[in-house]
């Protein structure tokens, strides 16, 4: 079944839709967090970013690109964050990967994107070694 971005691409579903190329799309959130918040999405479904092709990743990191400053502009932002929620433990709450575009505004109560993952893990130097050193391992493959 298509998720739901799937179907606002489709047009079976209507968004206010601020960008859209050949293979990628941005609307206004239907929820948002602050004025203008957008995501920014792959018009073919994919779960995670890690699924994504190379190619599209790179379509899909352009358009956030020219997307950002333009919602900053938009709504008078200084700032936004900028995430992906990658996996349902994550938060993702559409299986369709889309990163979102949250302006940000001095005072607003928002938090840094260090303050996502709660406690912060206490880790010695071995372990951080050992991480990075796996890390490092699964990106060659």
């Amino acid at each position: 079944m298509a998720t739901i971005f799937s179907q606002i691409v489709e047009g079976e579903i209507p968004a206010r839709v601020v960008y859209e190329d050949e293979t990628t799309m941005a609307f206004l959130d239907a929820n948002p967090l602050a004025p203008g918040h957008t995501l920014v999405i792959p018009k073919d479904e994919y779960e995670r970013l890690n699924d994504v092709p190379d190619d599209l990743a790179t379509d899909l990191y352009a358009t956030l690109q020219k997307v950002i400053p333009a919602v900053e502009e938009a709504v008078d932002a200084p700032a936004s964050n900028v995430a992906f929620n990658n996996g349902e433990a994550a938060g993702q709450e559409v299986p369709h990967v889309h990163g979102h575009i949250i302006p940000r505004f001095d005072g607003d109560g928002g938090n840094p994107i260090h303050a996502i993952a709660g406690s912060p893990p206490n880790l010695d130097d071995d372990e951080l070694d050992d991480i990075a050193e796996r890390i490092s391992a699964n990106s060659r493959t």
